[in-house]
């Protein structure tokens, strides 16, 4: 959910609009005194990631920014945390900046190496802050953490083997979610849109479930638009439907793949015809990606009176005009191998529901939320108080959008939600 570095001026809107690929969520810098140390991050599968540390090399407490794909290297947290004796580790997954492949399960190993690394060089206290679409691979981590082998998962969510009983994965000492929404699959399955009726055309269009036709009450931008409740029902039921239908779809193409695997590894392989053998081996190696068009459609975002209580405008993370945006390619999710949509995206197969992870999370918990984030909710802030295991679940509210700014631009509530978490750290753990 996270992109951007540009901030450009919006005039319909009177303040910043979203650009891809930036939005002031990076290059910030950390105070005098704290060096910039590049690491580089082999997971015990293989894998490499890397990060940078912000450190003076006295600070016993390091808070961890990360993301599926987004770059939070240099989150707009990093200079108040630094000021305030904080060392913070920001980090890549191996995905940084694509998740056309990216397996959840796969990214944990990627957490699982900066913790072990954050262990050994000695600090005593680990703080994951995750924001947006951080927040469901921070509480993905924790929660696989805190369950002893061999309790963990041994597959993926497309079925492949992927053992994190074998990983060493210290567990942290306490998580942020900050502006994190219930999960990216989560996310996705309420702004998919369920008028689709062809996933290998974009403009396939069931009139009679377009949240973006004038007759189900869209209006355009800067008017609300004012949608019924059995119109919102049965578009909710349709975005379900279409999700169940992408995996399906995803499940068939891996069935597929691994059939031919099957035939390639067979006894009588050998001595079957070359051409067939050629045919079989192809088909073995090969696979297609899974378009998915139009993810830009919440009837939340053009009827406000939705989802309240909000302070929030017309609008999504895309931009103002909603339904311009849906039809744009490169929307969230636009192109995945079938395995990344089951691990990452998809909210029915997806093993990175925040909801469904915090019921294994115990340590202490800090919610932060926007109050006019037009992708994270009141309800479903409420839905994770309720879902998590810790006792220690703290819930702060401030003004601002998804990206921590005001309608005219300002960064203030990014600095306040600094201090806050600043202080939480310092209430239960120690900020030296």
């Amino acid at each position: 959910m996270a992109k951007p570095d540009v901030l450009a001026l919006d005039p319909s809107r009177g303040g910043p609009a979203i650009s891809w690929p930036g939005l002031g969520l990076y290059n910030y810098e950390p105070v005098a005194g704290f060096e910039q140390e590049v690491v580089r991050l082999q997971a015990e599968d293989g894998g490499w990631s890397q990060g940078i540390l912000y450190s003076s090399g006295r600070e016993k407490t390091v808070v961890c920014f990360m993301h599926p794909r987004a770059d939070f290297t240099s989150h707009y947290c990093l200079p108040a945390m630094t000021e305030h004796g904080l060392a913070v580790f920001g980090q890549r997954t191996r995905w940084s900046n694509n998740d056309t492949a990216c397996i959840h399960e796969i990214a944990l190993a990627d957490v699982a190496a900066s913790v072990r690394l954050l262990r050994a060089r000695g600090f005593e206290r680990i703080i994951l802050v995750g924001n947006s679409g951080g927040g469901s691979l921070y509480t993905f981590y924790q929660a696989q953490a805190a369950t002893p082998p061999p309790g963990r998962l041994t597959h993926t969510a497309a079925g492949d083997p992927y053992d994190l009983n074998e990983l060493d994965m210290p567990e942290v000492d306490g998580l942020v979610l900050l502006a994190a929404h219930p999960g990216e699959g989560k996310y996705l399955m309420s702004v998919i849109d369920p008028s689709v009726t062809d996933e290998y055309d974009p403009l396939s269009c069931d009139a009679s479930l377009d949240m973006y036709n004038p007759e189900n009450g869209y209006r355009p931008a800067p008017e609300e638009s004012s949608y019924s409740d059995e119109f919102v029902a049965r578009f909710r039921a349709g975005q379900r439907a279409r999700v169940h239908r992408l995996d399906a779809i995803a499940r068939q193409k891996i069935a597929d793949k691994r059939a031919y695997e099957a035939l390639e590894a067979a006894p009588d392989f050998a001595s079957r015809p070359l051409d067939e053998r050629l045919q079989i081996s192809r088909r073995a190696a090969s696979s297609t990606f899974l378009p998915v068009y139009r993810t830009d459609a919440n009837p939340a975002f053009c009827d406000l009176s939705l989802e309240q209580p909000s302070t929030r405008s017309v609008g999504s993370l895309l931009g103002v005009d909603c339904a311009r945006e849906n039809y744009k390619i490169g929307g969230f999710g636009a192109n995945l191998t079938p395995e990344a949509w089951l691990s990452t995206w998809s909210g029915l197969s997806s093993h990175g529901s925040v909801l469904d992870n915090l019921r294994s999370v115990t340590t202490p918990l800090l919610i932060v939320f926007y109050t006019g984030d037009c992708a994270i909710f009141h309800d479903g802030v409420e839905q994770m108080v309720k879902a998590t295991a810790s006792t220690d679940t703290e819930v702060v509210r401030l003004a601002g959008n998804h990206f921590g700014l005001t309608a005219d631009g300002s960064t203030e509530p990014r600095d306040e939600a600094a201090l806050k978490i600043i202080d939480w750290i310092g209430t239960r753990f120690a900020l030296a």
